[in-house]
């Protein structure tokens, strides 16, 4: 019980941002992740580039904020693995043009 009751009033406990930031963080890798089998051809690149950039940023941030936020790393070094995956596909995907300008 005193486990509990310490991380409940712990600067990174339920009763603070540390906490809830990270878990509300977590839809963005799951829902990247949920993507995975979808065509490339739905695949935003400049957003999927944005997120990229996005987790990198935010990893660096959850390092050297005091207290060092290790729950909000994990959460966008995962972002980071799916979203840079998703932008390899976008990459690998073909680009197919219309006919008419194939023509031109």
């Amino acid at each position: 019980m005193g486990l509990l009751k310490s991380f409940w009033n712990s600067p990174i406990g339920p009763k603070t941002t540390h906490f809830w930031g990270p878990v509300f963080n977590w839809s963005l890798p799951i829902a990247a992740f949920m993507d995975r089998n979808k065509p490339p051809e739905d695949i935003s690149g400049n957003m999927t580039a944005v997120m990229c950039i996005y987790s990198g940023l935010f990893m660096r941030f959850s390092w050297v904020v005091k207290p060092r936020n290790i729950h909000l790393l994990v959460c966008h070094v995962s972002n980071e693995t799916v979203q840079l995956y998703q932008l390899g596909r976008w990459i690998k995907a073909p680009r197919s043009q219309p006919q008419e300008e194939k023509e031109l």
